[in-house]
C-alpha cells in the first residue's frame, strides 16, 4: 500500500518519446512531480511543461542512481524496434542490460514502484525483439520490487511507427507489396496505453500484475495499410507477397536506409499481435476504437 500512497516523485526513462510524452502529460495533471530521464540533452524541448528533465548515459549505474534519487517510482518506456544488425545484441543491451543496471540502481536507491513496458508475447517465437523483451520481463518479475508490467500491441497515436509510417511509404507510391499481409493486430490507442499507466499507480492490485494492452478491433496488416490510405484520400492497392517473397522483402529491407522492413520484423510478424485477455478494462479504460481516432493520427 505504502508503494502506492507514496508514488508522487515518478522518474520516467524514456519520457520524451511517443508513449512518453502522452504519460508525462498525464502524470503531471494528477499533480505528480516528474523527472523526464534521457540519454540526449536535446530531447529536453520534447518533455511537456512541468516536468524536469535529466540527461546522461542511461547504461549507466552512477547516472541512474543520481536520476532516482528523491524519486518514489521509475518507469521504464525506453525501447527500440530495430536494431544495427541482426545478431539480437543491440535489442540486449536496451532491452536486458539496461533493465538491469536500472533494477540495481532502484534497490541501492531504495526505490520500490516500478512501471515497465514490455509487448504483447514477449519472450515468444524466435524474434530478438520478442526474446529480449522477455529476458527483461524475467528479470522484473525476479527483481524483488513493487513491479507492474504493461504489454501493449502495435501503440497508435499522432506520430506512430504504424499508421503515420504507412502513410509515408503510400504518399508517393501507387500501392505496396506487403509480406506478412494476413498477420493480425490490435491496435492500441496512445492515451489508453498512458492511462493504463497512471492508473496502475493508484491501485494496490497491480503490484505484481501483467497487463496485455489491446484495441477493441482485430485486423490484419493489410486492412491496416487501407485504412491508412483511405484515410488520407488516396487511391492505393496492397499486393499481398507469399512468404518466401515476405522474406525477401524482408532482407532487401534490412539493407535500406531506416529498416522499413527487418528480418527480426519478419520474425515478429509470424505470429498474430492479439490478446483475448485485455487489461484496459481491469485497470478501468474503455479501450478506444483506433478507426474513429485515424484522422487525428494522419491529420485528416
Amino acid at each position: 500500500m505504502n508503494a502506492i500512497r507514496d508514488s508522487r516523485n515518478i522518474a520516467v526513462l524514456g519520457g520524451s518519446g511517443f508513449v512518453g510524452r502522452a504519460l508525462v502529460a498525464r502524470l503531471l495533471e494528477r499533480g505528480h512531480r516528474v523527472r523526464v530521464v534521457s540519454r540526449d540533452a536535446s530531447t529536453r524541448e520534447r518533455v511537456p511543461e512541468g516536468a524536469t528533465h535529466m540527461a546522461g548515459d542511461v547504461q549507466d549505474g552512477g547516472f541512474l542512481r543520481a536520476a532516482f534519487a528523491g524519486m518514489d517510482t521509475v518507469v521504464n518506456l525506453v525501447g527500440i524496434l530495430n536494431e544495427r544488425g541482426d545478431d539480437g545484441s543491440g535489442f540486449r543491451r536496451v532491452y536486458v542490460d539496461l533493465t538491469a543496471t536500472m533494477l540495481d540502481a532502484m534497490r541501492d536507491g531504495g526505490v520500490r514502484r516500478l512501471l515497465q513496458m514490455s509487448a504483447l508475447h514477449a519472450g515468444d517465437g524466435e524474434s530478438h525483439y520478442l526474446k529480449a523483451r522477455g529476458e527483461a520481463d524475467a528479470l522484473v518479475r525476479a527483481s524483488g520490487l513493487d513491479w507492474t508490467l504493461f504489454r501493449p500491441s502495435v501503440i497508435a497515436g499522432p506520430g506512430d511507427g504504424l499508421f503515420c509510417r504507412f502513410a509515408q511509404l503510400l504518399r508517393f507510391a501507387p500501392g505496396l507489396p506487403l509480406g506478412g499481409a494476413d498477420t493480425r493486430f490490435q491496435p492500441v490507442w496512445v492515451g489508453d496505453v498512458a492511462d493504463a499507466f497512471v492508473h496502475a499507480l493508484e491501485m494496490p492490485e497491480s503490484i505484481g500484475a501483467a497487463y496485455d494492452l489491446v484495441g477493441p478491433e482485430r485486423m490484419t496488416l493489410a486492412e491496416i495499410v487501407r485504412l491508412t490510405a483511405r484515410t488520407k484520400g488516396w487511391r492505393r492497392f496492397v499486393l499481398p507477397l507469399p512468404p518466401t517473397l515476405g522474406r525477401l522483402q524482408a532482407e532487401v529491407g534490412e539493407h535500406l536506409p531506416g529498416k522499413p522492413i527487418s528480418r527480426d520484423n519478419w520474425r515478429s510478424l509470424q505470429r498474430d499481435s492479439v490478446s483475448d485477455d485485455n487489461g484496459l478494462p481491469a485497470l478501468g479504460i474503455v479501450p478506444t476504437d483506433v478507426r474513429a481516432k485515424l484522422p487525428e493520427i494522419l491529420g485528416g
